[in-house]
């Protein structure tokens, strides 16, 4: 038992004293295909990306696309999603209540769908986004590599926020029988489009890295 424990001793000894970052190494990553460069290197000859250690105006950038996706999220909310047109009325609904109809038609899944792709996680993007750039500044009682998950998580979904538009792309194409009926998109959609890719470009923008050096900050 005594030679175990010397031994989980020694290991993590050996550990802290391997702890060696890339940057401390004279090394730099890709960031777009991970392939590793000496320091000094200006492109990736892999992908041809720019090389940097450290993004100094991700903060910034992160935020601006930041605050442009919430401006255009708002109204995406305000105004109609979709415009139907028949022989004698017209009728708009938006994201809300484009679902709420679904709903009351018995198309529940759908309806689902629709509020979890555009409310719940556009606001939850929105609101991890914040809460990982004020990390950067302030820290953050989350371990790291949670933060690190919940940023990868957020990278990924980003692109499954367009299902609304692209239902009413499709809705739009298929339904055009001149006088009888016509779906046309209405003004959110336009909004709605803007506000996710603003939000995917305030996502790309954050450098993870920094997580990793607010947490080495912490603990001098």
């Amino acid at each position: 038992m005594e030679a175990h424990r010397k031994r989980e001793i020694h290991v993590s000894e050996a550990d802290s004293v391997f702890a060696l970052t890339a940057r401390e190494a004279g090394l730099v990553g890709c960031t777009r295909c991970a392939k590793v460069w000496p320091a000094r290197t200006e492109r990736c000859a892999r992908c041809g990306a720019k090389l940097v250690s450290r993004d100094a105006g991700s903060l910034q950038r992160v935020w601006a696309w930041w605050i442009a996706g919430v401006l255009c999220y708002i109204p995406a909310n305000l105004y109609p999603m979709l415009q139907t047109r028949t022989l004698f009325t017209t009728q708009e609904n938006t994201i809300v209540g484009g679902a709420v109809e679904l709903a009351l038609h018995g198309a529940w899944v759908v309806a689902a769908v629709v509020i979890v792709a555009s409310v719940f996680i556009p606001i939850g993007k929105f609101m991890a986004i914040a809460y990982l750039a004020i990390s950067i500044r302030r820290g953050s009682k989350l371990p790291g590599h949670k933060r690190q998950q919940i940023y990868e998580v957020v990278e990924y979904i980003g692109r499954w926020s367009m299902i609304d538009v692209f239902v009413v792309a499709i809705l739009s194409a298929l339904v055009q029988l001149n006088v009888a009926a016509a779906i046309n998109p209405g003004p959110a959609a336009i909004t709605f489009a803007l506000s996710v890719i603003f939000t995917m470009l305030s996502a790309q923008a954050f450098d993870s890295r920094m997580i990793w050096d607010r947490i080495e900050e912490d603990a001098k």
